[in-house]
């Protein structure tokens, strides 16, 4: 039996729009989309999933998890929550423009915490949103000392999340920096799926250290699934689809199964917009893979770069 535990992302249930290529018509009500948050979150629950992620950025997404938290009252939930976007789209079905704007400064994080805090004590790690070499944040030491301060006041695990082609080299990076002797970022929230595989020798040092490993978008934003639009994948459609049989599951169990299978990691998140979404990826943790079936796999990686360049013209929806 694997260790990698399910946990459920917040990103697609606390906003009208995200990034995603499957469309479905749903009600994009504030209240349409609460009721859903909570039945999502208590179904995730009853499957026994205990680790919910979001940020400020998901649009209504923290505040929805906070409200589920104080109404249930679960003594046994690991919340983790973001720092560094805000999201702008007010909920505007459609918006266009950037739906959030990143700032990795130190007021951004104040102002933030001063939200964020309110998940305590549940809340269990606290991460930077999207860290990059670009912004800054791996520099500025006023903002590593304040979240030094905020990990020794609360306890809680400080890490960073991160995209892109440059994932590796940021973890590296993040991984060097000690505040008063004691490493300060100690959770590691990546993308790796069967498209996107480059960081794979990193997070297996990261777990090899004992570090917390969170996986997102495990599902390539939804281009695991069977689509006209990328006639770069149908080979790999055929290999997905051709395991999902032999298993008796969809492609969505496979390509999760992949990550806990290839991996290990701590936390695989599941981004499930619905109870059937959410089912089905779950059934991830009853299949094991065959060395011969994650062989198959492993051939399905593409150029990080293509894949990163492809995702960035994805439409929200």
């Amino acid at each position: 039996m694997k260790n990698t535990k399910l946990g459920l992302g917040l990103a697609a249930l606390g906003r009208p729009d995200y990034i995603n290529i499957r469309t479905t018509n749903v009600n994009k009500s504030v209240a349409a989309f609460k009721e859903n948050a909570f039945t999502m979150l208590d179904h995730a629950y009853e499957l026994g999933i205990r680790y919910f992620d979001t940020a400020p950025s998901y649009g209504k997404g923290e505040q929805f998890l906070l409200d589920w938290k104080n109404q249930r009252e679960h003594k046994d939930l690991v919340l983790g929550t973001k720092w560094g976007y805000t999201y702008v789209a007010n909920w505007e079905i459609g918006f266009n423009g950037k739906h959030e704007i990143k700032e990795h400064s130190l007021a951004k994080l104040k102002e933030q915490w001063q939200t964020s805090k309110n998940l305590l004590p549940e809340l269990g790690i606290y991460q930077v949103h999207s860290a990059t070499i670009e912004s800054g944040i791996l520099d500025n030491t006023n903002v590593l000392e304040e979240l030094y301060t905020i990990k020794k006041e609360t306890g809680l695990t400080i890490g960073i999340s991160t995209s892109g082609t440059q994932q590796s080299n940021v973890i590296e990076k993040a991984l060097g920096i000690k505040v008063n002797g004691e490493d300060l970022f100690t959770s590691f929230q990546v993308t790796y799926n069967v498209l996107e595989q480059s960081t794979y020798p990193i997070l297996n040092q990261l777990l090899k250290e004992n570090k917390t490993v969170i996986i997102k978008e495990s599902l390539a934003n939804g281009r695991v699934f069977k689509s006209d639009a990328f006639k770069n994948y149908q080979k790999n459609y055929k290999t997905l689809e051709a395991l999902a049989n032999n298993h008796n599951v969809s492609v969505d169990a496979i390509a999760l199964r992949f990550i806990i299978d290839a991996l290990e990691p701590t936390y695989l998140l599941s981004g499930a917009s619905n109870t059937v979404q959410l089912d089905s990826n779950y059934k991830a943790l009853d299949i094991v893979l065959s060395k011969s079936d994650l062989e198959k796999l492993k051939q399905l990686k593409t150029n990080p770069n293509n894949y990163w360049e492809e995702r960035s013209s994805l439409e929200w929806n």
